[in-house]
């Protein structure tokens, strides 16, 4: 376990602390930390948002909100965007609120299979194959990846347009597909990057969709404008309907037996007297429950060594991570390290906050955990689909 100044330049913590746990790529233009994402809050303006969200350009007509790096880490909850969203006209309060409850379903449906959904759910779709699926040279393509690579963040028009591109059109393997864009994405976690694929490339759904120039032309005409490929479009018709067969589903998408552990506890649960606050990647804003409910005690944070060395995030990543956790730092006592955060928990009476992710469970004899702040509880009823996920709840 190693200790570092979490006060250091960030360029030099990546630099240094961080080599070889990175796969490069720069830094965003959109800043971690609490003060970046209430100064965007309090920013935030939801009128047009209805007509204006899938806008891609001019950059200026976009509707998206650039919420998304906040709520992934509960730096903004879900419910304060909920209540923002009801000063609203109300067709954007629905759109966005019903945004809002697509990004809650990604959290249960996680919380409830877990590493499941890392395959086809419900339709055999192309999940393996090899190779690349963004072939230079198309315009729209070549923006959005530009983009991503940049400022690791895209509109969701244009996630949509990179995963069909690579699974429907190439016939490349999703799981490859979304695990390049995960690298990339400050807003990336798995329940939201894995959901939005399979439901783009028809494994979720059984409806692929169908990326064709129409929705450039629509969205940012003045990309087909400047494409060298505009005479001879490679996806100037949709592509062929391809009708996906059903595959045997798991039991515990239409019933979950044990909501109670999806959910995790409702109440603070206590073992014995905490003496740190342990954030995980899911809690790091002020009003993490852990954090919240133990004002006086120092609080820490572990990046998780053996995942960053595997995983190989863009350096965008943890610059936002560092941003984050550098701005936490001025109002709490905070240490910062390198290593094992199951083994520091281990090490230490910790109190935390419940992550409804697989990795969770690999926390044991924790002295404190708080429950996680949903936006709607978990039911036990069908996430087969949205409709039918979102008809369930209380």
């Amino acid at each position: 376990m190693k200790q570092f100044d979490i006060t250091t330049d960030a360029e030099q913590l990546v630099t240094e602390v961080f080599a070889g746990l990175h796969s490069g790529g720069g830094r965003s233009s959109i800043p971690g930390g609490q003060t970046a994402a209430n100064l965007a809050l309090s920013d935030l303006q939801l009128r047009g948002y209805a007509k204006n969200r899938s806008q891609v350009l001019p950059i200026h007509s976009r509707g998206a909100t650039v919420m998304s790096p906040y709520v992934r880490h509960n730096i903004i909850s879900l419910s304060t965007l909920w209540d923002v969203a009801g000063k609203a006209p109300q067709f954007d309060r629905d759109k966005y609120r019903d945004e809002l409850l697509w990004q809650e379903y990604a959290r249960h449906l996680y919380a409830r299979i877990g590493t499941k959904l890392f395959s086809n759910l419900r339709f055999e779709q192309t999940w393996d194959a090899p190779g690349d699926g963004w072939p230079e040279g198309m315009a729209c393509v070549d923006f959005a990846l530009d983009e991503l690579h940049q400022d690791g963040w895209l509109v969701n028009q244009t996630r949509m347009w990179l995963a069909s591109h690579w699974s429907v059109r190439n016939g490349k393997g999703w799981l490859h597909g979304q695990e390049r864009m995960h690298q990339e994405l400050i807003d990336g976690s798995r329940a939201a990057n894995l959901l939005g694929w399979q439901w783009t490339v028809g494994s979720g759904n059984g409806k692929p969709y169908g990326f064709a120039r129409w929705q450039v032309q629509k969205r940012a005409p003045e990309l087909c404008g400047s494409c060298a490929l505009k005479s001879a479009c490679p996806i100037e018709k949709f592509p062929v309907d391809r009708e996906l067969s059903p595959i045997a589903t798991d039991p515990l998408l239409s019933f979950d037996p044990s909501p109670e552990i999806t959910t995790g506890p409702r109440v603070p649960m206590q073992a014995n007297k905490p003496d740190v606050v342990l954030l995980t990647i899911e809690s790091l804003g002020d009003s993490d429950p852990a954090m919240a409910a133990n004002p006086d005690l120092p609080v820490a944070f572990v990046f998780n060594e053996q995942a960053l060395a595997k995983l190989q995030l863009s350096s965008k990543r943890i610059y936002f991570y560092l941003e984050t956790l550098k701005d936490l730092a001025t109002r709490r006592d905070l240490s910062v390290y390198l290593g094992d955060p199951v083994e520091f928990a281990k090490a230490n009476k910790v109190a935390v906050t419940h992550a409804p992710v697989p990795s969770f469970e690999k926390f044991q004899s924790l002295a404190e955990v708080h429950p996680y702040p949903w936006l709607k509880l978990p039911h036990s009823g069908s996430v087969k689909s949205f409709s039918a996920w979102r008809g369930k709840l209380r």
